[in-house]
């Protein structure tokens, strides 16, 4: 659940644990080894969703992030630039964990390789937080015994902040879905407006490790998100123009919507269900 984009406490926990081997608790190497283990089994799991599943796993992830708006193109991103080399820091990263590993799987990284990036990573992120406690465990000790000694409504104030912070998060997450109320496409429009050539730009805004692991519609244009305005260079202002990713409620391909219609586009929809939904209906992809 903290992969998936959950906020919850799991670092805090780890120096704590710290904290206590260094005043005689559980060893070092024992609270390491356990939370790598833990980490390999969880992620495999991840990993074997994503090769059962596919890509179609990132957009179910991210249902339950926070930041749901950029955690699938977040993702793709990173493992695009980094490689298998991002698993050593994705723990690191919020929400992009568990993520990350289905990622892997979905494109078929191996799995051994896959299982060597993981450990090392999981190492390093259990590591440094246990590491961190047992350095630190003088002012953790201090900080523990002034809690124990507030009482319990003293200390409701540290946990109303954070219900506050998740609940702004939550809220801005309401109020982007709520953005996302716009027209749709579905997939037998779309393929209806390509047979009658009524289409004026048809758009893959999925990144191009996505593009390249499931393919792109026939026709699709790949565009850059960081210069948006530039791929439209030549296309009808008040042409019908459609676009599409593989994500959560089309949330980049709405944003991709709003963007251009800030610039002029008249007829912009994203397609319902995005590629998902186009290859579930059976229709031919491009490499």
């Amino acid at each position: 659940a903290l992969q998936a984009g959950l906020p919850l406490p799991a670092y805090p926990t780890l120096m704590v644990a710290g904290a206590l081997a260094a005043a005689g608790g559980t060893p070092v190497y024992q609270l390491v080894g356990v939370g790598v283990l833990g980490a390999v089994i969880a992620d495999t799991g991840w990993y074997s969703a994503g090769r059962s599943f596919g890509m179609r796993i990132l957009s179910t992830l991210c249902r339950v992030s926070l930041s749901q708006d950029t955690c699938v193109r977040q993702t793709e991103s990173i493992f695009q630039r980094f490689g298998p080399s991002s698993m050593l820091f994705a723990k690191f990263v919020p929400g992009f964990a568990s993520v990350a590993t289905a990622l892997a799987g979905a494109i078929r990284l191996n799995y051994f390789k896959f299982v060597a990036f993981d450990a090392v990573g999981a190492a390093l992120w259990v590591g440094v937080g246990v590491g961190l406690g047992y350095l630190f465990r003088d002012a953790i000790a201090d900080v523990m015994a002034k809690l124990s000694s507030l009482g319990t409504y003293r200390v409701m104030p540290v946990v109303l902040g954070f219900v506050l912070w998740v609940l702004v998060k939550w809220f801005r997450r309401y109020i982007f879905i709520k953005q996302l109320r716009m027209d749709r496409v579905t997939v037998d429009e779309l393929r209806q407006l390509l047979d009658e050539d009524k289409v004026e730009a048809l758009v893959d805004v999925r990144s191009p490790l996505t593009q390249a692991a499931t393919g792109r519609i026939p026709g699709a244009l790949a565009i850059d998100m960081q210069k948006i305005r530039e791929g439209f260079n030549g296309v009808p202002v008040d042409g019908e123009v459609i676009v599409y990713c593989a994500c959560p409620n089309e949330a980049t391909a709405v944003k991709v919507a709003q963007k251009l219609r800030k610039v002029g586009f008249k007829r912009i929809r994203p397609l319902l269900g995005g590629i998902d939904a186009w290859i579930e209906a059976g229709h031919e992809v491009e490499h």
